[in-house]
């Protein structure tokens, strides 16, 4: 099938996190990218936070990169994929370096030059920094070059690129353009909008306790942060890792009284005993606090208490991300004796094309009630989306396209 000259966009122009509607032109493909029909797209944090200009973005991008939908066609280096199957899409990654090559991808040498350059994959050195020798010898920026974009403006006298190919998908879009790494075959009769979010929010929180962390049965974990991956990491600790004291840590008792339905033993309210958080741990699981900790704020200060509310060799993980350039402070000291760890956790340190196959199993067996967070909206009401996202209203929105 050939490439549909023009679609339509969920488009942010400024980076004033307000999205909207536009037909853009898509750019013919490429040898390993793959034409995908969107039928749902998940509303990451992480979109959020590109569309404010927290984390890297340009005015009048696309964005979204928790897509779901089906094949119409594949370049010809993909053999994995034919026409007409259906895809969950995950992040980019070069599958050549060597934690791609042992199962690590979400660690990939260029992870951020592929998921946040908003273009097509720029030549790597091979600690993953661009290869600024490969590209134009006249020193034009390649973001600025129409063939490294996957979209571009529908300008009379010729489309100048667009942001685009985020996460290697930019699935806030009726069709795109996504490299072959992103996609997750699946049966032909997976429901597609539920399980959207896969592709990031529910395989990071999930990852972060059964990848990055290991939880063990019969463990303590706190989890600062029930939104959609807060609530994955919820679910992984109570049906799949058979943690035994699960405590939710959030601001919105709405929020606590859902992770405790999902799964969690205890929900501290952050606000209420923020001066004591430790204390109220410890309280929880004495004498010195708990086994494992995962953050999902992206808050520096929740960053510093997942890490003061670790017991004995106890260990924690980020999966929210703050932003380039934050620090956290460490009392080196109480961290040496009391032998704690503290991990990033990227994605959940996931192998998506076999994690999210794991993970929607587990749905199917009542270990992953996922359902339980997603509220659908049709794309044309992504206004009401956002803010329900904004407000805590949709622990996960999921945009339908069809």
């Amino acid at each position: 099938m050939a490439t549909p000259r023009t679609t339509t966009a969920l488009v942010i122009p400024e980076l004033n996190g307000q999205f909207e509607l536009q037909e853009v032109q898509l750019n013919d493909i490429q040898p390993e990218e793959v034409l995908v029909e969107i039928e749902a797209s998940g509303i990451c944090h992480t979109d959020l936070s590109c569309a404010i200009g927290l984390l890297p973005c340009r005015p009048g991008a696309v964005l979204g990169h928790e897509g779901a939908g089906k094949v119409l066609s594949v370049g010809t280096s993909v053999t994995h994929l034919s026409p007409g199957d259906s895809v969950l899409l995950s992040f980019s990654h070069c599958e050549s370096c060597a934690p791609c090559l042992s199962g690590h991808p979400s660690y990939c040498h260029s992870f951020n030059v592929r998921n946040f350059s908003g273009c097509r994959p720029l030549p790597v050195l091979p600690d993953g920094s661009v290869d600024s020798s490969s590209l134009s010898p006249d020193g034009v920026d390649p973001t600025a070059d129409p063939s490294f974009a996957t979209f571009v403006t529908k300008d009379p006298g010729g489309g100048k690129p667009i942001f685009s190919q985020f996460f290697g998908q930019s699935s806030f879009a009726r069709h795109t353009l996504v490299h072959k790494s992103t996609c997750v075959k699946v049966p032909p009769d997976t429901n597609l909008a539920l399980f959207a979010p896969m592709g990031c929010g529910m395989q990071t929180g999930a990852g972060a306790v059964l990848n990055s962390l290991g939880v063990k049965p019969g463990s303590s974990i706190a989890v600062f942060g029930v939104g959609s991956v807060g609530m994955a990491a919820v679910m992984a600790a109570a049906y799949i890792a058979k943690a035994k004291t699960i405590i939710a840590v959030d601001l919105q008792e709405s929020r606590l009284e859902l992770a405790k339905k999902l799964g969690a033993t205890h929900g501290v309210l952050a606000g209420t005993v923020a001066a004591d958080l430790k204390g109220e741990v410890r309280r929880i699981c004495p004498p010195v606090g708990v086994d494992y900790a995962v953050d999902c704020t992206g808050s520096v200060a929740a960053i510093r208490t997942m890490i003061e509310v670790l017991g004995t060799r106890g260990r924690a993980a980020t999966v929210g991300a703050p932003g380039f350039g934050k620090e956290v402070k460490v009392d080196v000291m109480e961290h040496l004796t009391y032998g704690k760890e503290y991990v990033g956790s990227c994605e959940g340190d996931s192998l998506p094309r076999e994690f999210i196959p794991f993970l929607i199993e587990q749905h199917a067996k009542g270990n992953f009630p996922m359902d339980q967070l997603v509220t659908f909206y049709d794309v044309k009401d992504y206004k009401q989306a956002l803010e329900d996202s904004h407000k805590g209203k949709a622990i996960k929105a999921v945009l339908k396209w069809s």
